[in-house]
């Protein structure tokens, strides 16, 4: 893996360097957040993780992640931030962020979710690289009377609207709840799911990409995903189309 770590604090790189070399990771730094964006605008295809400081001199890890975002809307970007708000981590999720880590944070976690996050975008890359290749590949994977989805093209659709400018990760939020209507996950289950995290996920994740996942789709219609107070979340299209 080559991994990029935007990070001012050169302790915390230092002490991350040397938990990616164990990994042997192709791991590089970078101090500023125009430092960043040169070295990610040189070779833009050839990164596989991204890790970003929120507060960073010179552009802030807001404006970085949105700047990359225009660049390649696939590289995972990791979120770091001292911020423990839901605000902060919405609008870093809004920005183009996958994920985020509140600071202080263990070493060994932050290791296990790089390695979820990388997981989940190779199997995405294989299954995408799978249906453009394959002879007959079915136009949805979810299809009911009001909702359609399609992982060939990354696309949902809520009573023939295109639900707008889907993230990876909200596309794929999206999918893993539709794909069994009116069951009820828990955000442990789509942390696993989703994201791959089994023991170091945070539910705060999940509950800021259904937030912003819920604002793009009443962009288009009636709300489909439903809150199951003390439980989780569920898909249900049955009042769309009315």
């Amino acid at each position: 893996m080559k991994i990029l770590m935007i990070e001012d604090n050169k302790s915390v790189s230092e002490m991350m360097g040397m938990f990616f070399k164990k990994e042997q990771w192709d791991a590089h730094f970078a101090y500023d957040g125009n430092e960043a964006i040169d070295m990610f605008k040189a070779t833009p295809h050839d990164w596989d993780m991204i890790t970003l400081d929120l507060n960073l001199p010179g552009k802030d890890g807001m404006t970085v992640s949105s700047e990359i975002r225009q660049i390649s809307q696939t590289v995972p970007i990791i979120m770091l931030t001292a911020r423990d708000s839901e605000s902060d981590q919405v609008l870093g999720l809004e920005m183009g962020a996958d994920d985020y880590v509140t600071k202080p944070f263990s070493p060994i976690t932050l290791i296990a979710r790089i390695k979820a996050l990388y997981r989940r975008a190779q199997m995405n890359t294989i299954g995408d690289n799978t249906q453009q290749n394959g002879d007959q590949a079915e136009d949805f994977d979810v299809e009911t009377n009001n909702f359609k989805l399609s992982s060939s093209t990354r696309e949902a659709y809520l009573d023939d609207k295109l639900i707008p400018d889907l993230t990876p990760k909200e596309f794929d939020l999206l999918k893993t709840l539709a794909q069994k209507p009116k069951q009820v996950f828990s955000r442990e289950q789509l942390l696993q799911l989703v994201w791959d995290y089994e023991f170091y996920g945070d539910e705060r994740t999940v509950d800021a990409h259904i937030k912003k996942l819920r604002q793009k789709i009443e962009k288009v219609g009636p709300q489909v995903i439903q809150t199951v107070w003390g439980v989780g979340y569920k898909f249900d299209d049955s009042k769309a189309g009315d």
